[in-house]
């Protein structure tokens, strides 16, 4: 009798400890140090930082401070540069070879900016097409009346295909009719340009 009562209080302490004092998990999750993150698309080359960029045109254009102050000549926007060094655009193919990307440092006139925040504008190369520079983390954006002035951009020239959705998107941005957005139907392949600095030469 002693032994059954013995063990009755002996589940019943067992079933309170249980219920009242918390347990650690079995297989708590740590974080994992310096995991490898996979580059969309590009060559081991491209400079760490870039795949952290958030996922949408959208969301990232939220991060950025869209208080730019008009085009003046020797601004510069994100890391300061200079004009040394620099390639005319119609090095680009060139700078870029046989590779996806490669870092550089180019000037050349901005033919389109960006007027809903300033957050990308476009750079004609020799072949009469147009480079669409865009800043890196978005962590600054570029006068909206940039258009028509000669520019230094220093970063990672790409050649990239771009989805019809950022097309279409890159055209509203730009003020273009819903004719033209609607005319977008397809991916384009093009150079584009994630620049770390950009300074107005004039």
């Amino acid at each position: 009798m002693k032994f059954i009562l013995a063990f009755a209080a002996l589940l019943v302490a067992i079933l309170l400890f249980i219920r009242f004092v918390p347990s650690a998990p079995i297989n708590p999750v740590l974080p994992v140090e310096g995991a490898q993150k996979e580059v969309n698309g590009h060559n081991a080359e491209v400079p760490p930082g870039d795949e952290d960029s958030p996922t949408t045109e959208e969301e990232a254009e939220q991060g950025a401070s869209s208080n730019v102050v008009p085009a003046a000549a020797g601004q510069t926007f994100g890391a300061a540069i200079t004009p040394a060094g620099a390639l005319p655009m119609s090095a680009i193919a060139t700078a870029l070879g046989t590779r996806d990307s490669a870092q550089v440092k180019l000037t050349g006139r901005a033919s389109a900016v960006c007027q809903a925040k300033g957050c990308w504008m476009t750079l004609a190369t020799a072949d009469g097409k147009q480079m669409r520079v865009r800043f890196k983390d978005y962590a600054f954006f570029v006068p909206k009346d940039l258009t028509g002035r000669n520019v230094v951009v220093s970063g990672w020239a790409h050649r990239s295909t771009v989805t019809k959705a950022d097309l279409q998107h890159y055209a509203r941005d730009a003020g273009k009719s819903s004719q033209e957005i609607a005319a977008i139907t397809q991916d384009e392949q093009q150079l584009t340009f994630m620049a770390d600095g950009v300074l107005i030469q004039d």
